[in-house]
């Protein structure tokens, strides 16, 4: 798998998420399309490289701002930049529950620290499922 290309530039796993999954799985597309009322053929994610940094069942009418700064910047990724981290990285709490957009900056570090496929490879699977069911721990 091309991580680089199935990483967003904001630090998501889309390998791992279930719209890219859903692109493999008609039953899982099924589904997601009846849970969440989202039209069979508009379920399914091909990574938001992929997709100019617009992400079609989002209804997106413009690259996200992350997806923007990175073009402009010459940038693959997130950590690469001398700014990182930035404002347009802030862990919004907006559907934090069903949306893991709150363990991007945490990926970035990860990425940074370990190398892409590193993390891809051993711990991006293991940070979503802790996001998900893990035991808030002070």
């Amino acid at each position: 798998m091309n991580y680089q290309k199935m990483t967003a530039p904001c630090g998501l796993d889309c390998f791992n998420c279930q719209m890219w999954l859903a692109s493999k799985d008609d039953n899982l597309r099924k589904t997601i399309s009846e849970n969440y009322g989202i039209p069979y053929n508009m379920a399914v994610c091909k990574g938001c490289r992929a997709h100019g940094g617009q992400i079609p069942f989002l209804g997106m009418k413009e690259p996200c701002n992350v997806y923007k700064c990175i073009t402009a910047k010459g940038v693959e990724i997130c950590s690469d930049c001398d700014e990182f981290p930035c404002d347009h990285l802030h862990p919004y709490a907006d559907k934090a529950g069903m949306v893991p957009h709150n363990t991007k900056v945490f990926n970035l570090c990860l990425i940074k620290k370990m190398g892409l496929e590193s993390w891809a490879e051993d711990k991006a699977a293991q940070v979503k499922k802790t996001y998900f069911g893990g035991v808030f721990k002070l």
